[in-house]
């Protein structure tokens, strides 16, 4: 089974008979119904429509297949690698509690330890009870190190701690987790900010993503908070989890193409290998 084989198929296609009003009628149903939401629907199918007509395509496999191109196009909005050339790197972890930003940092850990990089943990969540606990567990099964202070501790100073010890053991990369909710969005960006100043200071010139940890099973809502960490905290990628079978994986096209920002990691389980890098082709091959 192919990595994205557990995600629903959109079953437009069953009882297919003609490329028709009621067909895209259908279609548009069956996409707001994936959690596309209705922006990003109406302007898939207006681009299928066109496209389909340029073509004079007529039978279904060809309409499957450019419809497939639609959604790759609309979820290609920019590089969906990670960018980490700098010695060390660091990857700053934001997303709400419960969307599974320890479980992605525990994973990406072990991923990145098996490319060969030293890699640094940051419990940098000091407001969740247990959060640091949880981290640290998941540093013992990935097989790599941690810093952590106590709880209610100031993120700043733990990230401080992270940057200097990550020089001091000359490791590649530090992935830092955040606290995943403050008493409102004032005192996020500012918990945010804080923290992006110490490594500017610590690290300057280092090589920095900001991976925003979406839960694919919240559909809009999950939109919605993409929203407001990007206007908080300069997003350059999004981990979208627990995109198994359950999941309507419309969500996928409606994040990327509403906030042009690349998905650049799945997660289909809870396994230590069920975190992927995100393919566009694979994807759209599934949901079609």
């Amino acid at each position: 089974m192919g990595f994205f084989d557990k995600i629903k198929k959109l079953n437009i296609f069953s009882g297919f008979s003609a490329i028709d009003d009621d067909f895209y009628d259908e279609l548009e149903e069956r996409l707001i119904l994936s959690d596309m939401g209705m922006d990003t629907t109406l302007k898939a199918v207006e681009e299928l429509k066109r496209r389909v007509k340029a073509q004079k395509i007529k039978d279904e496999e060809g309409v499957r297949g450019c419809l497939r191109e639609v959604l790759r196009d609309m979820l290609e909005v920019g590089d969906q690698s990670l960018h980490l050339t700098t010695k060390p790197s660091v990857i700053l972890f934001i997303g709400v509690n419960g969307v599974g930003k320890t479980t992605t940092i525990g994973k990406l850990a072990a991923s990145l330890k098996g490319e060969g990089k030293r890699v640094l943990l940051c419990a940098g969540d000091t407001f969740r009870a247990a959060a640091a606990e949880q981290l640290t567990i998941w540093a013992q099964r990935a097989g790599v190190e941690i810093v952590k202070q106590h709880e209610g501790a100031d993120p700043a100073a733990v990230v401080y701690d992270a940057v200097s010890a990550a020089r001091a053991r000359n490791m590649d990369v530090v992935l830092v987790d955040t606290a995943g909710r403050l008493h409102n969005k004032q005192n996020l960006m500012n918990e945010l900010n804080k923290i992006s100043r110490v490594i500017d200071r610590e690290l300057p010139g280092a090589d920095r993503e900001t991976l925003l940890v979406l839960d694919a099973t919240t559909g809009q809502n999950g939109l919605i908070q993409a929203k407001q960490f990007q206007e908080t905290a300069g997003v350059t990628g999004i981990v979208l989890t627990k995109l198994d079978g359950s999941a309507k994986g419309g969500i996928t096209v409606a994040i990327a193409d509403t906030l042009q920002i690349p998905v650049k990691y799945v997660g289909l389980g809870e396994g230590l290998e069920d975190l992927r890098p995100f393919d566009a082709e694979a994807f759209t091959q599934a949901l079609v």
